[in-house]
């Protein structure tokens, strides 16, 4: 069985963020992969929607604790499934990388990103797949005039939306 996690803030005021590329991407492969609607788990505090990829139950969660807690929505869901460390994919926005390219790393440190932390923190590693998605890139931190913090706060205009939601395809070939 796989878990795939997308990081995210709930609620309508932060669904076109760019700290909610996860849940963008997840919702794009749902689609992509026809698995059904997510519905809200209280258990895990997280939306879910469980298929089979190739044979193999599938789990998407997009966790609902808010960015800074992602740790304790996915540590239930791992407890509940005896899902291991390998089975475990986290899919995350990430300032170092350029709008819309991704990159796919396994044990590397939360670079700063709060709900990457949290989720190390609760399961004691950092051992992690993760599909870090780009939402800024090198180029583009000397054009802004605001903090990380507040720039992964700002909504993605339409054009980087749609940028984002293309690269669901390619990541399904990663997972």
């Amino acid at each position: 069985m796989k878990l795939i996690v997308a990081l995210g803030n709930p609620g309508k005021d932060y669904a076109k963020t760019r700290h909610n590329a996860g849940f963008v991407i997840l919702d794009e492969m749902q689609k992509e992969l026809s698995f059904p609607d997510f519905q809200f788990n209280k258990k895990f505090e997280a939306e879910i929607s469980e298929a089979n990829i190739g044979g193999e139950k599938t789990i998407l969660a997009k966790p609902q604790t808010f960015m800074n807690n992602s740790g304790k929505s996915v540590q239930a869901i791992m407890d509940f499934y005896k899902i291991t460390l390998e089975n475990l994919t986290i899919i995350h926005d990430d300032l170092d990388i350029a709008l819309g390219a991704f990159k796919v790393s396994t044990d590397s440190s939360a670079a700063g990103h709060n709900g990457v932390a949290s989720i190390f923190e609760t399961i004691g590693t950092q051992k992690i797949k993760r599909i870090r998605i780009g939402i800024e890139g090198a180029e583009k931190k000397l054009e802004r005039q605001m903090s990380g913090c507040d720039f992964v706060l700002q909504n993605f205009s339409e054009e980087e939306l749609s940028a984002i939601k293309k690269l669901a395809v390619e990541i399904i070939k990663n997972i």
